[in-house]
C-alpha cells in the first residue's frame, strides 16, 4: 500500500472507532447490564509485531501464562511478518472494534499507529505497550528490553572478542522501529566512546527477513576483506549473518559474530562455534508483564511508564546457568 492510501487507510479507520464511540456504550457495561451487574470474564487483546520469529511465541507464551493466573482471557495475532504494517494496522483496528477491555500493543511503525491510539482513546480502552511504542501520549505503559544498553553490551563482548581493534559491521533489522534503532545506537556509540581501534565500516538492514540479512552479509564479507566482526540486531539478522557464514565455506572462529535474541538456531550456532554469543532478551517476562499491566489498568490502578524485563548475554559458557537458561527459548 502506498503512503497516500495508508494515511487514508489510517484516518478513515480512526473515524468510523470515533464515531462507534459516540454511539455505543463499552462492551463491559453492556455484558454488566445484561448479567444483572454480575462481572464477566475480562479480555484483553494483545496484538504483536509478528509471528516470524521465536520471539513472539515466547511472548505470547508468557502472555498467556500470566493471562491463566489471572484468571483473564487474551487473544494474541500479529501479521506473519514484522514487514507488514497495514497489516498489523488492521489487526489493531479490528481489536478496537471488539471493544475489549484492554489493549497490548507492539508498534511496527510508531508514526503510522497513531491515529488508531486516538481511536482506542475514543473507545475508552486503555492501551498498554510491548517491545516497540507508539508515537502517541495515550498508552499508560510499556514493557520492553532496554535495547541501548543490549546494543551497549553487544559492543563491549565484540570488542573483547576482536581485541579491541579491527573493522566490524551491523546487519540490522529497521531503521524505523524503535528497537532496531536503539540497538543499532547502542552499540554505535559504545563503540565510538570506549573502542577507537575498532571502526565500523557498514550498517545495512534486512528488515529481519534471515535471507536477505544473508545477501547483506555475504556482500559486506566481499567488500571489507579485513572484516573481523558481524553483529546481527535480531533474531532473523543473526541467522542470516550464519548462513552467510556457512554459505561462504568459513570456519568456526574465522568471523566473530554476535547476534541478538535466541531460538534454536541461535544456541545451534553458539555451540558449534559459528557465533560467538548473543544477547538474550526476556520475551516470557514481557508477555506476563503485559498481561499484568493491562489488568492493573483495568482494575483502575496505573501501571509503571516504563517497565524494564532485563538482558543478558549468553555463551557456550553460561547457557546452561539457571539465569540464563530461564530466559533463552526454543
Amino acid at each position: 500500500m502506498k503512503t497516500g492510501k495508508k494515511v487514508a487507510f489510517v484516518a478513515a479507520a480512526a473515524a468510523v472507532a470515533l464515531m462507534l464511540a459516540g454511539c455505543s456504550t463499552s462492551a463491559a457495561s453492556t455484558d454488566d447490564s445484561a448479567n444483572g451487574g454480575d462481572s464477566k470474564e475480562l479480555y484483553i487483546a494483545l496484538v504483536s509485531k509478528g509471528f516470524q520469529h521465536q520471539f513472539w511465541q515466547a511472548v505470547k507464551q508468557g502472555a498467556e501464562s500470566k493471562a491463566k493466573e489471572l484468571g483473564v482471557k487474551v487473544t494474541f495475532e500479529g501479521p506473519a511478518s514484522e514487514t507488514e504494517v497495514d497489516n498489523q494496522l488492521q489487526m489493531l483496528q479490528a481489536a478496537i472494534d471488539k471493544k475489549p477491555d484492554a489493549i497490548g500493543y507492539a508498534a511496527l511503525d510508531p508514526e503510522a499507529c497513531v491515529p488508531l491510539m486516538d481511536a482506542a482513546k475514543a473507545a475508552e480502552i486503555p492501551v498498554v505497550q510491548f517491545d516497540a511504542g507508539c508515537n502517541s501520549d495515550y498508552p499508560l505503559s510499556i514493557a520492553k528490553t532496554d535495547s541501548l544498553g543490549a546494543g551497549a553490551l553487544a559492543a563491549t563482548h565484540m570488542a573483547e572478542l576482536i581485541g579491541d581493534k579491527g573493522e566490524v559491521a551491523i546487519v540490522g533489522h529497521s531503521q524505523i522501529n524503535s528497537t532496531g534503532v536503539e540497538r543499532r545506537d547502542g552499540f554505535v556509540d559504545e563503540i565510538k566512546k570506549n573502542h577507537p581501534d575498532i571502526k565500523i565500516v557498514d550498517i545495512q538492514y534486512g528488515e529481519g527477513d534471515h535471507l536477505k540479512s544473508a545477501d547483506i552479509a555475504k556482500a559486506m564479507i566481499a567488500a571489507h576483506p579485513k572484516l573481523k566482526g558481524l553483529y546481527g540486531t535480531n533474531e532473523g539478522s543473526a541467522i542470516g549473518i550464519v548462513d552467510a557464514v556457512g554459505e561462504l565455506g568459513l570456519k568456526a572462529g574465522d568471523l566473530t559474530v554476535i547476534g541478538f535474541d535466541s531460538g534454536q538456531a541461535q544456541i545451534d550456532a553458539i555451540t558449534n562455534g559459528m557465533m560467538s554469543g548473543a544477547i538474550t532478551q526476556n520475551p516470557i517476562g514481557i508477555g506476563e508483564q503485559t498481561v499484568q499491566a493491562a489488568y492493573d489498568a483495568i482494575k483502575g490502578k496505573t501501571p509503571e511508564k516504563i517497565i524494564d524485563t532485563g538482558y543478558f548475554w549468553y555463551d557456550k559458557s553460561n547457557m546452561e546457568d539457571a539465569e540464563i537458561a530461564a530466559v533463552l527459548y526454543k
